[in-house]
């Protein structure tokens, strides 16, 4: 693909990740408002905003980059042949930059300082436990969409399954080495602190291995072709290829 190719696809998933960050906070600071000191609808009111947005913003960033979003789903693709691994390389630098980005973001829409260190630990033995399976259920979604031919219907499964785990999960699912570390840099209800941060970084490292290596066993015959329609169809380095021939 060409340098222009990759340089809008860099650009729609920092642009991607930063909606993604501003949804995922930015509902939290006002769920914290509307709901003051009830922390069961505040969480629901989170997960619905969250889930909303993604679907949204996988359905405006997906046609330019699939929308990935998070550096798990991008090293995965590369995994399965859908993605140059210098390119899901190239991705992820934009993903944590956009997180940080839609963190800083958000956080000025809602009059606080720009930027807000999290002092919210949660790293825990359950907590782990919940990102690992978190992130193996993401990964598990949306390659076996990509498998069965069904990735048009990956921004409503994603955003379905990302709203569900907030619940299911004693973590609340971030599920997204990218999206912790925008969570850092905001000391409100969805902050994360950057001390709990790598644990839950090498828990979504650890489920997105075991994600791929089920999606290996129960779909054997993922071809990259399949792998390249992750998150959502869009445009190809192949297809790249064959417009310059044309």
């Amino acid at each position: 693909m060409t340098g222009a190719a990759l340089w809008r696809r860099l650009a729609a998933e920092f642009l991607g990740s930063a909606f993604l960050a501003a949804v995922v906070i930015g509902s939290g600071i006002a769920a914290q408002r509307l709901s003051p000191g009830d922390t069961g609808l505040e969480l629901l009111e989170n997960a619905a905003a969250t889930a909303a947005g993604l679907f949204a913003a996988i359905l405006m960033f997906g046609p330019v980059s699939g929308a990935h979003f998070n550096p798990v789903v991008s090293l995965a693709d590369a995994a399965f042949g859908g993605l140059r691994w210098r390119e899901a390389a190239s991705y992820l630098p934009a993903q944590v930059a956009g997180c940080i980005t839609g963190a800083v973001a958000a956080n000025l829409m809602f009059a606080l300082a720009a930027v807000s260190i999290s002092t919210k630990h949660r790293a825990s033995g359950p907590h782990f436990l919940s990102e690992v399976i978190a992130t193996a259920g993401l990964v598990m979604v949306i390659f076996a969409l990509a498998r069965s031919g069904r990735s048009r219907t990956a921004p409503a499964a994603v955003g379905a399954y990302i709203g569900a785990a907030y619940f299911f999960t004693s973590s609340t699912s971030f599920a997204n080495p990218a999206i912790t570390i925008g969570r850092m840099f905001s000391g409100t209800f969805a902050g994360i602190a950057p001390s709990s941060a790598p644990a839950f970084i090498a828990a979504q490292i650890v489920g997105g291995v075991a994600g791929t290596l089920i999606i290996r066993m129960l779909y054997p015959g993922v071809t990259p072709a399949q792998a390249a329609t992750v998150v959502v169809p869009h445009e190809t380095a192949a297809d790249g290829q064959r417009a310059v021939g044309r």
